[in-house]
């Protein structure tokens, strides 16, 4: 039986006659209850069942638990046109608006404590009259009813609460400003032949049951789905209209409602500047531009040709962008198309400098071929300090076509097809400093804290939430895995369905 239910039981036995003196039952107990511990310590639960505070690594650490290989196999969505071939991310953790800092600062103050400000909490929490655990928003499907949800979750708390009712559908939830609102599209139908994400809409944060409104409807919209949606930290929600494959062109509407404006022609992928009007976009084999609502759309020096997906972080004007300079391409085994085999590099906007390496595509010998890597998924801490991207590992033979590591008979099937990387950056002129630092293997789609102190990713459809040192980019603790539960988060739609956080 397992120790918590043990717990319980016995706490139930005791509780009219001596009381229940048992504070936990493990670590997780204590974070649940007490918050993100100070920065260099973990919760452990002693044998008197009380919470205690002792540096990391007195006790072994629990390794995390592998669930099978990610669905998405470190493959990305592809689309046509503008939308690119591979997808990545933008940090969606607030503005820091506490003292005007990237992360929004970090206090002391437990989960349950009273604040008046994020700055008064611990890193992980946010001030809600009292210091709370930020909450996730992610996609998942209903495994039993095949429906699809937008939903939000606690970073701590498993289980989530979908933001539309049983039966329809909805997805890529985006949070407003200040974590008050969230938008996602709603009545998606799915058919062999049509893909559409119907309308978009907004509900308050807390939820309020019934509470929803419709801010644009599909038709308005111009689109037949809102797909690569941004909105905080600017206060107009931006996506990129599709019709039928073909996916190009910036449409944006106020959060608070109002007219839809087409804020450029084409262009694919949208993302805001800290100053919440200027964004950045791709055009294929143009480059990155940068635009906003009232000037005219300019191209960004020396991002080359083949730069796309291109992502500001919370604390200068740097970008994180994916780029294939060479052309270079792979053929996976059953696949028609190529593959682009993307780096990804950092460059800043204002300074007028040269695009900077961040992380390369890597070979190494093998039997009958080699075993290559290549980069999706960049993303950065809000700080700017860190970047976070996946490896994506494959087997190209001799002849015939490529093999993704964990699968198939090649001789990296032992190995993770796909593993999340951290690797510091330089925030004065964005070059990397040090090695990459491995935090996980098998998972997707990361995506940094507003305090930059935890990483989320999906792997093997569960949303995974992983501490870090900041300072290094270690693994802090054991990562927290949401159990399904019969609800799989969803990837397929690579960025689209990075979790995002909860502005602090």
């Amino acid at each position: 039986m397992h120790k918590g239910l043990v717990g319980a039981m016995v706490c139930a036995l005791w509780v009219f006659t001596t009381g229940c003196g048992d504070e936990c039952v493990d670590p997780f107990d204590c974070r649940n209850d007490k918050g993100v511990p100070p920065e260099g310590q973990e919760w452990l639960c002693n044998s008197d069942n009380k919470c205690v505070l002792e540096p990391i690594g007195t006790t072994p650490v629990p390794t995390e638990p592998d669930a099978g290989e990610e669905e998405d196999g470190g493959t990305e969505d592809a689309g046509t046109e503008d939308a690119g071939t591979s997808d990545a991310g933008t940090e969606d953790g607030g503005t820091g608006g506490d003292g005007g800092s990237a992360d929004g600062g970090v206090g002391v103050g437990v989960k349950g404590s009273a604040c008046t400000s994020s700055s008064d909490c611990a890193a992980g929490l946010r001030c809600e009259g009292t210091c709370q655990a930020m909450n996730l928003a992610v996609t998942v499907r209903n495994d039993d009813a095949g429906t699809i949800q937008a939903a939000v979750a606690r970073y701590d708390t498993p289980g989530f609460t979908p933001l539309t009712v049983s039966g329809t559908d909805s997805r890529y939830p985006r949070w407003g400003p200040g974590g008050t609102r969230v938008s996602f599209a709603q009545g998606a139908v799915d058919t062999a032949s049509t893909k559409t994400s119907g309308d978009l809409t907004v509900r308050d944060v807390p939820l309020v049951e019934g509470q929803s409104t419709v801010l644009v409807a599909q038709t308005a919209g111009n689109t037949e789905s809102f797909r690569s949606m941004e909105w905080e930290p600017s206060q107009d929600i931006a996506w990129v209209r599709q019709h039928g494959s073909g996916r190009s062109g910036i449409s944006v509407v106020p959060g608070a409602g109002g007219d839809v404006v087409e804020a450029t022609i084409n262009g694919a992928f949208p993302d805001w500047a800290r100053d919440g009007t200027t964004f950045v976009y791709n055009i294929t084999g143009q480059g990155l531009f940068k635009s906003s609502l009232s000037a005219t759309p300019a191209p960004i020096a020396n991002s080359g040709a083949s730069a796309e997906q291109a992502h500001y972080n919370r604390a200068n004007d740097q970008l994180l962008f994916l780029a294939n300079p060479d052309d270079a391409t792979v053929r996976f085994e059953g696949d028609l198309g190529l593959t682009p085999l993307f780096r990804v590099y950092s460059l800043n906007v204002t300074g007028g400098g040269q695009p900077q390496l961040v992380a390369d595509l890597s070979s190494e010998t093998a039997t009958d071929g080699v075993i290559a890597s290549y980069i999706a998924s960049p993303n950065w801490a809000p700080d700017g300090r860190w970047a976070a991207y996946v490896r994506a590992y494959y087997f190209k033979p001799t002849s015939g076509g490529a093999l993704l590591c964990g699968a198939g008979t090649s001789p990296c099937q032992d190995r993770p097809g796909q593993i999340v990387f951290l690797r510091a950056i330089n925030p004065a002129d964005g070059t990397p400093t040090g090695e990459e630092v491995r935090l996980a293997e098998g998972g997707t789609l990361p995506s940094f804290s507003p305090d930059g102190r935890f990483v989320a990713f999906i792997k093997s459809g569960q949303l995974t939430v992983q501490q870090i040192d900041p300072t290094t980019g270690a693994a802090q603790g054991a990562a927290i895995v949401h159990p399904k539960n019969g609800l799989t988060v969803q990837t397929s739609d690579a960025d689209d369905h990075r979790p995002r956080w909860q502005p602090r």
